[in-house]
């Protein structure tokens, strides 16, 4: 065993997050798995200062049924001794009785740099300790050295090179919760409602919602509104108003101030408000409601996938490695500096406080700084500079995805704002071959971006069962831009046009696809939109599952998730509720495999944990079906549990889109829209566009970190037609990490490492996506 006569200790400290305790869990459960001793230190450094029953070992079960706990199980305090010479004294003499070695922080930036000065000094306390008698010098030697890995949890995500911390994306979804609640009862009364969410000194959580939410004005410390602004905002409140809206939603984040530094209160912003629109206005706080609550399913993950990484970084640590951070860059794990995060962070705010408003932005990562761009361009219409020559046409293909409208509704607005005629096309292909096209203007598609399902309406008919009618409609319109969101039959839909260029001359025009499907299926692209909506769906109602098995005892669930082919949505979603065992299409599986899982669920129900999860794709066997897997599990389980089956079915297709998804489908829009009007200008020639290279009809997605366009042409080569799916996928690797967790003895050997990178204002220019 790699970790062999280690110990390693982990702590939560500083403000609670949602997936915490999924770290902690991931953290334990690998630290166990590699043979290392693992002790939980509960309240934080408080604990570690205090020392006796606040340090205990723990096993594997110590962590059992947490992952969908918010906060954290270990506890967490502020404390005022570790912050002296003293108290760091006292944490050391507590962590060498018991031989630890390494500690994993899971805080934020405060809390790590305190684990930065306690590793720089603990060769000198160990020293302080012979002195003083209290250890031997021999111990002294043993423990030596202390090595720090921290993950930062923190719910602004304010700390730079990272891309997400931990407990941002739940607290997206609790204050999505709270506006799109808000926005109903706005709406009955035509009110103005001043929503204050977190952020004291970053304006991420601010800026991500009032981007997912269509707010009407945003306030974020990192860059204050423009002298004058009380006017410009009133002013802008009222055109929305006299365009026929029934409300307005202001985002303030607890932190904003003006171009002096003068903090801007939300009641400042609703006196205002009422006194010159004579609006009914009201102000919501949100509060410490943005902690709470169960964490999302992207923060499971992300947890669980720091908490593996933490400790490996741990057992590959030497004396010359510098404390790291783990953390997550596109979907790949990476370690940073620990030091060179903070001092970019310090950074940040040096140029706030210098009102270095610009530089700021830029210092927040290429990601801030692009929501803050698109959220300028979609917030208020700008009247297009010229009419231009050009004419698109938008469409939804496939099953309904949440993200869809969202998506919609961003690329109608740019391509207003680039000046070209707008069409949307109801019912797919289908619609286009039977002339449902109407043109639409910028507030045809407000209020979109929340909106669930397909507004357009959304049908699987592909293009070569009606071909010559939909050449025939694209003469007629015009157009000269075909934009496609939706699933595998989109990007097939467009494969086919392309491929028909040859007979028909008007099929030579710019054609973009936007994955959409809750299946994740697209090639392209790592992550479709709508899976991650589908995902926590689907987790959603496995908790309420495993909530049930808990109460009955012995008993084991086997659902069923969908996704054609592709074992995407069962496989996070097993890794989000800490499954037993998803089976999957693309990772074949014999009798002998299913055997093993029945007679690991049968040592498990001899545990304290007397329940079982199993998740199974639709599509992963011919002929170990649903209905086979329970015969099996229940005359295999005998006498020992019981089974049930359940169907999830079309709950993961509906609902409202996650943050993330309206967010992904908002910048998919903008950017695919942006993308076609630079090709139609490039091949415009006397009066008309003829495009005809393998370039001129791409995907849109989100690879690695990169936002690319692949031809459909090329993706052709990679794509399996008869599973209806691309032929190599990321989330395979995510296998390892679920099958750990669930306490399969698997080798090591496969884990790939993530790689230590440096954080520059360099590195933070780069485009990183999203």
């Amino acid at each position: 065993m790699a970790g062999a006569g280690m110990a390693i200790a982990v702590l939560t400290s500083g403000g609670d997050a949602q997936g915490m305790n999924a770290a902690v869990r991931a953290v334990t459960r690998m630290g166990i798995y590699v043979g290392a001793k693992v002790f939980l230190i509960y309240e934080g450094y408080e604990g570690l200062v205090e020392g006796g029953e606040n340090i205990k070992q723990a096993n594997w079960l110590s962590v059992s049924n947490i992952i969908q706990l918010g906060g954290t199980v270990i506890g967490s305090a502020r404390c005022k001794a570790f912050t002296t010479r003293a108290g760091r004294l006292r944490a050391a003499r507590n962590l060498v009785e018991h031989g630890i070695t390494n500690l994993c922080v899971i805080g934020g930036d405060g809390s790590l740099t305190g684990a930065d000065i306690f590793r720089s000094e603990w060769g000198e306390l160990l020293e302080e300790l012979v002195q003083d008698g209290q250890i031997s010098e021999e111990v002294a030697r043993e423990n030596c050295r202390l090595n720090i890995v921290g993950l930062v949890g923190s719910i602004d995500n304010d700390f730079c090179g990272t891309d997400m911390t931990i407990g941002t994306d739940s607290a997206l979804h609790r204050i999505m919760e709270v506006i799109d609640a808000i926005t109903t009862t706005a709406q009955s009364h035509q009110r103005t409602f001043v929503l204050e969410v977190m952020g004291r000194h970053c304006g991420y959580l601010a800026l991500v919602s009032g981007l997912a939410s269509g707010a009407d004005w945003l306030f974020i410390p990192e860059s204050p509104p423009e002298d004058g602004w009380e006017d410009l905002m009133c002013e802008r409140l009222g055109e929305t108003r006299s365009r026929g809206s029934r409300l307005n939603i202001i985002i303030i984040a607890e932190g904003a101030i003006d171009r002096s530094g003068k903090p801007i209160s939300s009641n400042y912003v609703k006196d205002l408000v009422v006194q010159r629109l004579g609006f009914d206005t009201r102000v919501t706080v949100l509060g410490h409601v943005q902690r709470g609550g169960t964490p999302s399913a992207f923060d499971r993950v992300l947890s669980s996938k720091m908490g593996m990484e933490a400790v490996m970084a741990l057992l590959e640590a030497t004396p010359d490695t510098p404390a790291c951070v783990v953390s997550l860059s596109g979907n790949q794990s990476v370690r940073l500096p620990l030091m060179e995060c903070v001092q970019v962070t310090k950074d940040v705010q040096t140029a706030m406080d210098e009102k270095r408003f610009e530089e700021a932005i830029q210092l927040r990562g290429r990601s801030f700084e692009n929501n803050w761009n698109i959220y300028k361009l979609l917030a208020h219409q700008k009247p297009a500079q010229e009419k231009s020559p050009f004419s698109m046409a938008i469409l939804n293909v496939g099953a309904p995805a949440a993200g869809m409208n969202a998506a919609v509704r961003s690329a109608v607005r740019i391509g207003i704002c680039q000046g070209h005629t707008v069409y949307v096309v109801s019912d797919g292909f289908e619609g286009l071959s039977k002339g449902q096209i109407r043109e639409v203007g910028w507030h045809d598609v407000a209020g979109w971006l929340g909106r669930g399902g397909s507004m357009l309406g959304t049908k699987r008919t592909l293009p070569k069962t009606c071909m010559e009618k939909i050449v025939e409609n694209v003469r007629k319109f015009n157009i000269q831009g075909l934009l496609v969101v939706g699933g595998f039959e989109a990007y097939e839909g467009v494969l086919q046009l392309v491929e028909a260029r040859g007979q028909y001359e008007e099929l030579c025009i710019i054609m973009c696809v936007i994955p959409a499907t809750i299946s994740n299926n697209v090639p392209g692209t790592d992550f479709s939109l709508g899976s991650d909506t589908a995902v926590n769906a689907a987790m959603e109602s496995c908790d309420r599952i495993k909530q049930s098995a808990s109460g009955t005892k012995r008993r084991v669930f086997i659902v069923e998730t969908m996704g054609g082919y592709c074992g995407y949505l069962s496989t996070v979603t097993g890794i989000a509720v800490g499954a037993d065992a998803a089976y999957v299409y693309e990772d074949p599986f014999t009798i002998h495999d299913l055997k093993a899982n029945v007679e690991h669920l049968t040592d498990k129900m001899k545990t304290d944990i007397q329940r079982g999860l199993v998740l199974r794709n639709e599509k992963c066997h011919e002929h170990y079906t649903t209905e086979f897997l329970y015969n099996l599990y229940s005359s295999e389980g005998k006498g020992i549990f019981d089974c049930r089956i359940n169907v999830l079915g079309h709950l993961q297709q509906g609902g409202a889109p996650t943050p993330f998804d309206r967010n992904y489908g908002t910048k998919l829009g903008v950017k695919s829209v942006l993308w076609m009007s630079e090709k139609l200008q490039e091949l415009y020639r006397k009066g008309r566009v003829f495009a005809n290279s393998e370039d001129s009809a791409c995907v849109i997605g989100l690879r690695k970190k990169v936002v690319a366009f692949s031809p459909v042409t090329e993706l052709k080569k990679v794509t399996d037609f008869e599973h209806r799916l691309p032929q190599e996928q990321w989330w395979l690797n995510l296998r390892l990490m679920l099958k750990m967790l669930a306490n399969y003895q698997i080798s090591l050997t496969e884990y790939i490492s993530g790689k230590m990178e440096h954080v520059t204002r360099r590195t933070l220019s780069i485009e990183k996506g999203f």
